[in-house]
Order: structure tokens, then C-alpha cells, then sequence
């Protein structure tokens, strides 16, 4: 029987759980940065794993020179980048924080004259639109200088980051053992080999896709770089490194690529003429950049999908589109490696379900 007493302990142990689960919430956004330090030398441990084998195996390092040795390995990676790009990227934002945004608007103006006097050389009427939009009206030019001086200002903050995840992956590498063991203990015995196979399985598949998926992002950049220098489009090493950068987003990052490329391609020939230079050197890029794209998904694409995860082209597919459309761009970039832990998680807990068998028929 239900009685009152019984209605009150009920409500509140579920005004507890609410308060502890709000509670729990809002201490992981409170330490967000720590959490995303973690998952970045979770990523990374999972990409100097074969590293690390590699020294111990082939060069016969032991385990703690090894972990160093990979760890210095990040480091000369990360300083290459730095010492690549930092200068450049310093230089930019100090000379556009200086331009006077009058400056700035006027060549924008300046670049939309151009179109519509190249329109109207079709018999387009275009410019009682442009006028009707008012664009230059709607758009805070300030926005570019600060943006690029707050760019400039986290860099020292992104010195800190960096070293708190390089100790944090030393350690991820250094101790996986003893982390292994520390977690065996928590584990319920009567699942402990099934949790300790997925962990492997998933380890294994996901040091192979985040291997390829860099190995992809590389062959990008430096195709994207080719089509830049080809066509002397100015700064064409930034501009192919966030090109690049994009590509993690799955479908979508690559026309975004193609926009920002066009659109600094434009802003990089002002003062030239439109018809003869600005249009033909964009339409060129935005070309070459559709051929690379082309490159990407019938070569690369498919051998880190299907060869790295083991899945389907199209079974990948679905998986980012469904992801996107419930978590937006941050579910399109973690769709595929969530994916991949599911159905580990799957085939060792549900062997004999069929559309777990059918799923998972080549892991």
C-alpha cells in the first residue's frame, strides 16, 4: 500500500539525484579545460602507442626512454608548426589590429564595385540589389582586428595547454600499464575478460583512424599548398594549413574550405581587375580545390574509414549524418570514433545478436 510517507521519500530521493546530478554537471563544466586536456592526450597516447612499440621493439629502447623518445617526437612536431606558422600568423594579426577599419570596409567596397561592374558587363543587373542589401551597413568591420588580437593574446594560454597535455600524455604512455592493472581491480570479475578485450580492440582501431585520419589531413594540406602556389594566391601556407584544418569536420569541412579559400583568394588580388585576374585565379582555386577533394574521397577517405574502423563507406556515412543532425559539427567529428567503441562494446557483450553480428561481421 502507498502511503504518504512512502510518496515524500520517494520525491525526495528524486530531488537528491536531481541536485547531485546538477551538482556533478556543473563541476565538469567548471573544469571543461581539464577535461579537454584529457581527451587531447587520450588522442594522442592512442597515436604514440605504435610509436612507443616502434622503439622498444625495433630499437630496443626500454620503456622509459621509449615514452620519452615519443613524447620529444610531439614536441618537434608541435614546434615545427609553431615556428611554421606563429611568425606568420603574429605578423598578420599586428598589421590588420593597426588598419584603420574605414580601411578595410572601403576595400570590401572596393571588391563589390568590381562585381557588379563585371555583371553589368553580361547585362546583369545587379546593382540596385546590392544597393536594396546595404551589406557594408550590416557588417561590424571591427570584428576582424579584435578577432585577430584575441587570437594573438590566447597564445600565451595555449603555451599552458600544451604543456599540461604533453606531461599528461608522458604519463598516459609512461603508466598504461599500471593504469590497466588499477582499473582491472574495479572491474566485476565476470566481465573483466570482455571489458579488457574491447578495451584492446578499441584501442587498437582507434590508434589506426586517428593515425589515418592525420595521414589524411597531411596529403590534404599539401595538395591545398600546391593549388595555392601554383596560382600565387599570397599567405598560400596559412591559407592551405586552415584549409586543411577543416577537413576534420566530415562533408561539411571541406566546402568550408572551398568558401574561405575563394573568399581570401579575392581579398588577397584587391587592386587588381576583376575580370581578367581576381575571377579566373578564384575559379582556378576553387577548382583545384574540388580536384583534391575529389583525390580525398576515392583514395584517402575510403582507406581510413573502411581499412582503419572496419566499416562501410556508406555505414560511415549514415553514422556522421545522423550524428550531425542530433549534435551539430562536434557530433559529425566524434561520430566515427564513438561509432567504432560501440560496436566493439557490441560484439563482445552481444555476440549473437544479428544486427550486432551483421554490424561488426569484419572486426
Amino acid at each position: 500500500m502507498i502511503t504518504s510517507k512512502t510518496i515524500s521519500n520517494g520525491i525526495l530521493r528524486a530531488l537528491l539525484t536531481v541536485v547531485l546530478c546538477s551538482l556533478i554537471l556543473y563541476f565538469f563544466y567548471q573544469i571543461q579545460s581539464v577535461l579537454i586536456y584529457l581527451a587531447i592526450s587520450l588522442i594522442l597516447t592512442l597515436i604514440g602507442l605504435p610509436i612507443l612499440h616502434f622503439f622498444k621493439k625495433r630499437l630496443k629502447f626500454n620503456h622509459l626512454f621509449a615514452t620519452i623518445a615519443t613524447v620529444v617526437i610531439f614536441v618537434l612536431i608541435i614546434m615545427g608548426f609553431i615556428m611554421m606558422f606563429i611568425p606568420l600568423i603574429l605578423s598578420q594579426g599586428q598589421n590588420l589590429s593597426l588598419l584603420n577599419t574605414a580601411e578595410i570596409e572601403k576595400n570590401i567596397v572596393q571588391l563589390m564595385n568590381q562585381l557588379t561592374l563585371f555583371l553589368e558587363s553580361y547585362h546583369i543587373d545587379s546593382s540596385e540589389i546590392l544597393k536594396e542589401a546595404n551589406i557594408t551597413s550590416k557588417i561590424n568591420f571591427n570584428v576582424v582586428p579584435n578577432f585577430l588580437n584575441t587570437i594573438v593574446a590566447t597564445i600565451s594560454n595555449f603555451g599552458i595547454g600544451l604543456g599540461a597535455v604533453l606531461f599528461i600524455t608522458f604519463f598516459f604512455l609512461k603508466d598504461r600499464v599500471v593504469f590497466m592493472k588499477g582499473a582491472r581491480k574495479l572491474i566485476p570479475d565476470i566481465h573483466e575478460d570482455k571489458i579488457l578485450n574491447s578495451l584492446d580492440k578499441i584501442n587498437n582501431l582507434l590508434s589506426r583512424y586517428f593515425i589515418g585520419l592525420l595521414l589524411q589531413l597531411f596529403i590534404v594540406f599539401i595538395l591545398y599548398l600546391i593549388v595555392l602556389a601554383v596560382f600565387g594566391v599570397p599567405n598560400f601556407l596559412i591559407i592551405a594549413f586552415l584549409c586543411g584544418v577543416l577537413n576534420i569536420i566530415p562533408y561539411i569541412g571541406p566546402l568550408i574550405a572551398s568558401v574561405l579559400a575563394a573568399i581570401l583568394t579575392m581579398m588577397s588580388n584587391l587592386g587588381s581587375d576583376f575580370q581578367s585576374e581576381i575571377l579566373p585565379t578564384t575559379i582556378y582555386v576553387l577548382i583545384g580545390f574540388w580536384i583534391v577533394q575529389i583525390i580525398d574521397n576515392n583514395l584517402s577517405q575510403p582507406i581510413i574509414f573502411s581499412k582503419s574502423v572496419s566499416s562501410h563507406p556508406l555505414e560511415i556515412f549514415l553514422v556522421i549524418l545522423i550524428a550531425g543532425y542530433l549534435f551539430g559539427i562536434l557530433g559529425m567529428i566524434v561520430a566515427v570514433p564513438f561509432y567504432t567503441i560501440i560496436k566493439v562494446v557490441g560484439k563482445e557483450f552481444f555476440p549473437e545478436n544479428a544486427v550486432i553480428r551483421l554490424l561488426t561481421k569484419n572486426l
